[in-house]
């Protein structure tokens, strides 16, 4: 299932012309790095995982079956590699306690939200991500930045569908809940 660009420099890369590699690690650097950023939320370590996960590729590379796409196999790859460096790192281990949250209290935040400047609202947003668990902070990722559908990301994170779909619940409510906790004090200063 690569796309047809993907699978001849993946055959090229299996015939021993190395320089078609290139041209894979050209398209997809952005995206591996994106995605390792995301998880560790440091620049030199994300980059460090970003070359493994190339280097982890090439060496795989004849493993590859071609029943995915290519970007997925290599989402994987940086997922695991982006794991095996937070387990080393304990450090980038985050977490909130869920609030109950109602339908008035989401919509009283979305309200809040546009009144919000563009600059401002990313701001939030990123930190309000980066208070989650790495876990929910990749499925959320992936399934909103990165436009995966569930079987694509439990291919990438090994996990069922079902699973994740109950992990994006909870992910989506404690975003919410991280989110309420930190625009009320914004709005707060506002009018100090």
């Amino acid at each position: 299932m690569a796309t047809n660009n993907d699978s001849y420099y993946i055959e090229q890369t299996l015939k021993g012309n190395t320089n078609s590699f290139s041209f894979l690690v050209e398209k997809y650097q952005n995206m591996v790095f994106a995605l390792s950023l995301k998880m560790l939320k440091h620049r030199e370590e994300s980059e460090e995982v970003a070359q493994d996960t190339f280097i982890k590729a090439y060496k795989s590379l004849s493993k590859f079956q071609g029943d995915s796409k290519f970007s997925t196999w290599l989402y994987r790859i940086t997922y695991n590699t982006c794991l095996d460096r937070i387990k080393k790192n304990v450090k980038y281990n985050s977490s909130v306690e869920i609030n109950e949250i109602t339908i008035n209290e989401i919509k009283e935040v979305e309200n809040i939200f546009e009144g919000i400047e563009r600059e401002e609202r990313s701001e939030i947003v990123k930190k309000c991500l980066d208070l989650l668990a790495e876990e929910e902070r990749i499925i959320i990722h992936l399934f909103y930045f990165e436009e995966q559908n569930l079987k694509e990301i439990s291919s990438i994170t090994s996990l069922t569908e079902s699973n994740i779909k109950v992990k994006l619940f909870r992910a989506r409510k404690k975003l919410f809940s991280i989110f309420k906790n930190s625009v009320e004090p914004e709005i707060y200063k506002s009018y100090e």
